[in-house]
């Protein structure tokens, strides 16, 4: 039996016509607002093209809006900022008064057939290419390091939702490269014509995954994770009867028609397809050797400072006189911990922290400690460190002098990282 493939409809209702007009400027102005590596350079010029918009939003933020609290913060580690979201209400009311002016000049139009072609190429090219992005930094292990030793040591219930989450997806390589590879296999799937109703719905399943860890931890990324579900809803659209044809009701789903829209000279389809093949080389390629480049100096396998570890102090001497090690003092210390470079984290008697900078020259076994509000009184500590690990600082912080003798902590007496994977379990072990 032959089946014959859908055909693009030669009338569309008033209602499809703008929503078409509405999602091409929607997602247009999303786009330059959120370029996130999606096409060569724009992440450069973004800085320029968006610098206005920093006086436009608060502006409208205030006198508009009547905002009772000035916007002062704007797009940083956090994309759920109070500018990021005016950003999106500020595009939706573009968009709507866009396809308004549209629809009353434009009511002859019989179908947007073509441009609902182009639109769902550019969408899928950001889907796709963010996608890339997360699955790149999944399988090379960038995004969620292991736990450091300042993570190991802190308090459960002290950990953010956030940084529950982080220790979630970094204690385990090999949920990093599940989830990798889906969002790969994602991307790839999207950049390709035939693939994209395949590619939209592991979309939907991935990105969606993605949205629920961000809701449910409170990250930050909220609004892109929403977007790229809506995107990939949007993908689906033009097949929405075949899908539920096949998957609900058991009907005969037809092929989709994938017929590209081509133009009427054979040079330009060329040019076109050329572009296209060498874009997709350029950020596989790019995105290998960029990821692969970072990983030497963060992520797991980027070489360790000097120093890393935990550190329990035996002995602590102050002006000669040995401190006991009570916990109502505030002063002495109960551990070291260096998790990143240039930095320690000294633990107290009663069980607070403090991070300093910390710059060791291994050349002159000197270390360089201060707090980083003040940059100027600088403490100096000398090091002796034991084959097995240990180290003896002495010197002068502030007024008095210091000798403190400290023990390297094996970090596998941890059970998070000793226990490993065991195939038979005679029982749990869920501590």
């Amino acid at each position: 039996m032959t089946t014959t493939a859908t055909t693009e409809s030669i009338y569309w209702s008033g209602a499809q016509k703008i929503a078409l007009r509405f999602f091409l400027v929607f997602f247009l102005l999303y786009i330059l607002f959120n370029p996130n590596g999606t096409i060569p350079f724009l992440n450069a010029a973004s800085r320029y093209y968006i610098q206005p918009f920093h006086k436009l939003i608060p502006w409208l933020a205030a006198h508009v809006l009547h905002m009772a609290n000035p916007v002062t913060i704007f797009t940083n580690g956090s994309g759920d900022t109070t500018y990021d979201y005016l950003i999106i209400l500020f595009s939706v009311v573009v968009a709507g008064v866009c396809a308004s002016v549209w629809s009353a000049i434009d009511r002859k139009a019989r179908n947007y057939n073509k441009l609902f072609y182009w639109v769902c190429v550019i969408v899928r090219y950001y889907v796709a290419i963010t996608m890339l992005t997360y699955g790149f930094i999944k399988v090379i292990k960038l995004q969620f390091p292991s736990p450091s030793p300042a993570r190991l040591l802190e308090p459960f219930g002290n950990a953010s939702p956030m940084g529950l989450a982080w220790t979630y997806m970094g204690y385990s390589k090999g949920f990093n490269y599940f989830t990798g590879i889906g969002e790969l296999s994602c991307g790839l799937l999207l950049l390709f014509r035939k693939t994209t109703t395949l590619g939209a719905l592991l979309g939907v399943v991935v990105a969606g995954n993605i949205m629920a860890i961000n809701y449910c931890f409170d990250v930050p990324v909220k609004l892109l994770s929403t977007m790229l579900v809506l995107m990939s809803l949007f993908l689906l659209v033009k097949d929405a009867r075949r899908l539920i044809n096949f998957f609900l009701l058991n009907r005969e789903a037809p092929p989709s028609n994938i017929v590209p829209h081509s133009f009427k000279e054979r040079w330009k389809n060329i040019t076109l397809c050329c572009i296209k093949y060498v874009f997709i080389i350029y950020v596989l390629v790019g995105y290998t050797i960029s990821n692969l480049q970072a990983a030497k100096y963060y992520g797991d396998k980027a070489k360790k400072p000097p120093f890393y570890g935990i550190y329990d102090v035996q002995s602590f001497v102050r002006n000669k006189d040995t401190i006991a090690p009570l916990t109502t003092d505030t002063n002495r210390w109960r551990k070291l911990v260096i998790s990143y470079a240039d930095n320690a984290q000294i633990k107290f008697m009663n069980d607070s922290s403090k991070n300093y900078s910390f710059k060791p020259d291994l050349k002159k076994h000197v270390i360089t400690i201060n707090t980083y509000a003040d940059t100027v009184n600088k403490h100096y500590l000398t090091y002796t460190e034991a084959k097995n690990g240990d180290l003896l600082l002495k010197g002068k912080w502030d007024r008095d002098s210091l000798t403190i003798n400290l023990k390297k902590y094996d970090l596998y007496n941890f059970l998070l990282l000793r226990r490993g994977f065991h195939w038979v379990n005679e029982y749990p072990l869920n501590r």
